[in-house]
């Protein structure tokens, strides 16, 4: 710092001097942009400054930024974040002492609070200047991580040297590998270009946020070309030789200062001339578009997101504070799959059990409504508690899945009073029968339900006996019973039509003729017709009624045991309407959100809700009255009716919630891995199997559930039926009415009488 200062000085004491290009390090910035001023001597400056500075103009008026602010990069990176779901992290950085890095800490901060981040850790090293060891350093700070449940890193500003020692210790510590994520700033990737392989080695799968400029304008291949000839002459040995972004700022820097001293000409003495020259300039340069206010640069950044691999990087995606990233970052096909710390292409957790992590601590309701999802059971005698019931064992098949890939130690801790109590309190964890709601999301994270959830109304059974004497008309329809006496009737016409003139048991007066006609019809729905029928055309309209009679006859039979078996019962009441305006006790666990809900949502006074404790209380409380109607939760209501399945009923009043979830504290990483586990356990059916354990019903409530309300038969049954039988008689009598009217032709043309179809349809 002491040999900057020094230089500064003697450079500005020289009269020849005109403007000073450089600076890489803020602290470095504060010190020379000082001198500047003094000596009213232009600093263009090449560091990247922590934030926008509203006071540099005042406080050094001769300073020119050539290079933005860290503001756009740390937005970036915070995008990274969000992107891949990471929800705590470290930060890295080199702390020079001056206010730059708070400045820097702060803006990182808020940005990651914006994408439901935060910093867990703050690891930071002295300059390494100042280690008399920095391999022990580092290897010291960095062994403090390993308390730390974040592994997702942000080096926010580091000197190379450090940057070399921090990967190879992290590296050689296990820090760089599977399930961890290290982000970079352009402080570092930057100088990729110009570092060895082996430094690249250490560093393989980290992301890193670059300063992208153009290639291929003319201007920066002229430049390309005569950089690398000089490059190769001063540095042979070096191999590679490509120029950087701090190498185009200084040559943007130079081109400005060029600009003004042409257009000054002969007054390029006064430096206080040249600077204000050089302000307002604009042109394309090499690193960005050139143009100041207020002393600073005036440029939106676009920045390559870059990916570490092998013996150099490649790129994943541009990113820019209008459009954030360009394309869909780390992609799964081409050169824009990314390749993670541990040589995988999975994307890290970010985050794992500290080594020195003790059990987590998971709370369980100690006194359940149902037993059968959580149960808690102390043994005074020898001190131990055992849990068990659907929740539990849903967990438990959780943790196996989890520790296949880590290890899960916890510990549950069972908890007596109610459940918002239980959400709101501090375990790492919390597993029974918790119901997924908005309310309570605004402070905890719920995982992926593994069971539905919603509110049911349970209410005695009652009998519906007095249906019984006109159950005989109920297993046809209204539409069926009138589509088949149109039939009848139909079918009725066409036998007496074909009939009447020719059978002495359809003639007489037309009394005798309807008569016989329908006694006949009638009488063949229970087969039982005598009179003899003469027209082949008849007989095949009463073969074809009689299949219909016969399938009907069948049908009503069957439909009609099956309402004389099923039990005529209903629910005893159907709507909570009724509930609320005859002042009706209900029922539900005072325990759980269900009292306020019926209160302050579906409207019942807070009085008429009354707190049941135990299952097993419901059923003397609805038989004797004293509640009406019993609220309970899914599965809840399922577990209850299996058991008391010939009492009690549900209503078609049911609501639905979000189901039932784990409960973890807000931006837990853990409630990603077990909604995997859950998603793995509900597409392998082990959910359906816990689920038949503990919620199947007794084989007799098995059996009667199957019965369910015995339905009319409908005309939608027999429609094909009964086109058909219409279709046959409409063809037979069309067939028996040409025939007839061939022989009255034939009879005219031989009698030459008319009288006689007129005799005969008599």
């Amino acid at each position: 710092m002491f040999v900057c200062m020094t230089a500064a000085v003697e450079l500005a004491g020289e009269n020849e001097i005109k403007a000073i290009i450089g600076m890489e390090k803020w602290q470095e910035v504060a010190l020379v942009a000082q001198i500047g001023s003094q000596y009213q001597l232009p600093i263009l400056l090449l560091a990247t400054t922590p934030a926008t500075l509203p006071l540099a103009p005042q406080r050094w008026p001769s300073l020119v930024q050539m290079a933005g602010n860290y503001s756009h990069q740390i937005t970036s990176i915070a995008d990274i974040v969000k992107y891949y779901n990471w929800r705590k992290v470290i930060a890295v950085y080199e702390d020079d002492g001056y206010a730059g890095t708070s400045v820097m800490l702060d803006l990182l901060a808020q940005a990651l609070q914006e994408n439901g981040a935060e910093i867990e850790y703050h690891l930071a090293f002295p300059p390494v200047a100042s280690m008399n060891d920095p391999t022990k350093i580092v290897l010291e700070e960095l062994t403090k991580v390993f308390s730390m449940q974040s592994r997702m890193f942000i080096v926010l500003q580091s000197s190379l040297p450090l940057a070399v020692h921090l990967f190879r210790e992290a590296r050689n510590s296990g820090l760089i590998g599977r399930d961890t994520a290290w982000i970079i700033t352009d402080s570092i990737s930057s100088l990729l270009d110009s570092v060895n392989s082996t430094v690249i080695s250490s560093m393989e799968g980290v992301l890193g946020i670059k300063t992208h400029y153009s290639e291929t304008s003319r201007e920066f291949k002229f430049f390309y070309y005569q950089f690398w000839k000089e490059f190769r002459t001063a540095y042979p040995e070096e191999w590679n030789s490509q120029p950087g972004i701090h190498a185009l700022q200084a040559f943007d820097a130079i081109t400005a200062i060029t600009i003004a001293i042409e257009h000054l000409g002969a007054e390029t003495g006064s430096s206080t001339k040249l600077l204000e020259t050089i302000l307002p300039s604009k042109f394309d340069g090499l690193s960005s578009k050139i143009s100041f206010q207020g002393g600073e640069l005036q440029c939106n950044p676009v920045f390559r997101v870059i990916n570490v691999v092998g013996k150099g990087y490649k790129e994943l995606d541009f990113w820019s504070a209008e459009n954030h990233f360009f394309e869909r970052l780390g992609d799964e096909t081409g050169r824009r799959v990314v390749t993670w710390p541990g040589d995988t292409n999975e994307v890290p957790k970010g985050w794992t059990l500290p080594t020195n992590a003790t059990p987590l601590r998971i709370g369980v309701p100690g006194k359940a409504s149902f037993e059968k999802s959580v149960r808690v059971d102390k043994d005074n005698n020898s001190n131990r508690t055992e849990y068990s019931g659907y929740s539990i064992d849903v967990f438990l098949e959780v943790v196996r899945i989890i520790e296949e890939n880590y290890a899960l130690p916890y510990e549950f801790v069972a908890f007596y009073g109610n459940y918002d109590e239980l959400v709101n309190c501090t375990f790492d964890a919390v597993v029974g029968d918790v119901t997924i709601l908005a309310n309570r999301s605004k402070h905890v994270d719920f995982t992926q339900p593994y069971a539905k959830s919603g509110l049911s109304m349970i209410v005695p059974y009652k009998s519906k006996e007095s249906q019984k004497a006109r159950l005989f008309t109920k297993p046809f329809n209204m539409q069926l019973w009138l589509a088949t006496g149109g039939v009848l009737l139909y079918t009725t016409f066409f036998v007496w039509f074909m009939e009447h003139n020719v059978n002495p048991n359809f003639g007489g007066t037309w009394k005798n003729q309807l008569s016989a006609s329908l006694r006949f019809i009638f009488s063949s729905v229970f087969f039982a017709h005598k009179e003899r029928i003469l027209s082949n055309y008849t007989h095949i309209v009463v073969v074809v009624w009689l299949f219909v009679v016969f399938i009907l006859t069948q049908s009503y039979t069957a439909n009609l045991t099956s309402m004389l078996t099923v039990p005529l019962l209903k629910p005893k009441i159907e709507d909570i309407g009724w509930l609320k305006a005859n002042d009706k006790q209900v029922g539900c666990d005072g325990e759980s959100f269900v009292k306020v809900y019926l209160t302050d949502v579906l409207g019942f006074e807070a009085k008429n809700n009354r707190n049941v404790s135990s299952q097993y209380y419901y059923p003397d409380l609805l038989n004797n009255g004293t509640i009406a109607a019993a609220f309970l939760e899914l599965p809840f209501e399922k577990v209850f009716l299996d058991e008391y399945c010939r009492t009690f009923t549900h209503t078609n009043f049911t609501l639905r919630f979000g189901g039932l979830g784990f409960v973890f504290p807000k931006g837990s990483p853990l409630v990603a891995d077990v909604s995997k586990a859950i998603l793995i356990l509900s597409e392998n059916g082990v959910l359906q199997q816990l689920e038949g354990k503990w919620f199947s019903p007794p084989l007799d409530c098995a059996l009667s559930n199957t019965n369910t309300d015995v339905e009319s038969l409908s005309i939608q049954v027999f429609w094909v039926l009964y086109l058909f039988s219409v279709a046959t008689s409409l063809t037979c009598f069309l067939l028996f009415f040409i025939r007839l009217l061939k022989s009255y032709r034939a009879q005219e043309s031989k009698i030459g009488n008319g009288g006689i179809l007129g005799e005969k349809l008599v």
